[in-house]
């Protein structure tokens, strides 16, 4: 199967009250853990990739053509759609020529009078080419110094504004944050959520899914959020894994020290975490 825009496995997902997971990737291993987590458990996937990913990875074609490759290799046949996370103007536009089938312009950061130009010029170059596309409004929080910010909570009325242009799925700040939550988080703002969602009417994206509650995550679902971002949990999954197999002493045993061996057990935490989350969201055998 060849990759697929995000926009149909989310308004199914809309319509159907689970979400699509939507998990980071950083490396080869993390891409394949990603498609076997998919093909194994029939959930529609959308690999994302930020722009620093990309980067590191050696550029948005070298991402593309890796994991259109993986497919093929790995004879996947549920629906992936390979996505740009957090994008830049520049970087969306750059990803629509390489090969991605979906985009986010993050232009939370501007004036909504400017971020709405911009995601109408994305849209613009993106659907002609079978791309869906994601804004957002408002602003994903974070914690700096042991200060928690929440974010800015997004405007309903900015939510109609920008759903019009056409976009294909919205990330709006409801208290959500990146990375690990702090114990002093207060909690998505799951009133504010449910009037975002009515005034946008499209599939709602929630990012700073990692260690986000699971009853919160599930409410969250049934207000219209039909896309979950997840990248920290996964790292942490990795990490621990990786550390039990060097602490075990594992990699001076034979050739454990074979990034092959080395890299399997943080690989196979990846897929279970990955497991998890496609149980939490209700995208197991939605393929």
């Amino acid at each position: 199967m060849k990759l697929v825009n995000a926009k149909d496995m989310i308004a199914k997902a809309y319509a159907g009250k689970y979400a699509i997971a939507h998990i980071n990737t950083n490396n080869l291993e993390w891409t394949k853990a990603i498609l076997e987590a998919a093909q194994e458990n029939k959930a529609p996937i959308i690999i994302g990739v930020s722009e620093g990913a990309c980067k590191y990875m050696g550029g948005y074609k070298t991402v593309a053509d890796m994991t259109i490759d993986l497919m093929a290799h790995m004879n996947i046949t549920v629906p992936v759609a390979l996505h740009l996370d957090h994008g830049t103007y520049e970087g969306a536009l750059a990803a629509c020529d390489a090969g991605f089938t979906s985009v986010m312009f993050d232009g939370h950061h501007l004036d909504i009078a400017e971020n709405l130009t911009k995601t109408e010029k994305v849209v613009a170059k993106a659907h002609p080419k079978n791309i869906s596309v994601e804004a957002e409004i408002g602003s994903i929080g974070g914690e700096e110094d042991g200060v928690v910010g929440n974010g800015e909570l997004a405007d309903p009325k900015d939510a109609i504004s920008i759903t019009k242009l056409g976009i294909d799925f919205l990330a709006a700040g409801i208290g959500n944050i990146h990375g690990a939550y702090p114990a002093n988080w207060k909690g998505l703002n799951l009133e504010r959520l449910g009037e975002i969602s009515k005034a946008a009417n499209i599939g709602i994206v929630l990012h700073g899914g990692s260690g986000i509650p699971d009853g919160q995550v599930k409410e969250a679902i049934e207000l219209g959020v039909a896309k979950v971002n997840v990248n920290t949990e996964c790292q942490l999954s990795f990490a621990a894994a990786t550390r039990k197999y060097i602490e075990a002493n594992k990699d001076q045993q034979g050739k454990g020290f074979d990034p092959r061996k080395l890299f399997k057990p943080g690989s196979d935490a990846i897929k279970a975490t990955i497991k998890e989350k496609l149980e939490l969201f209700g995208s197991i055998n939605k393929a």
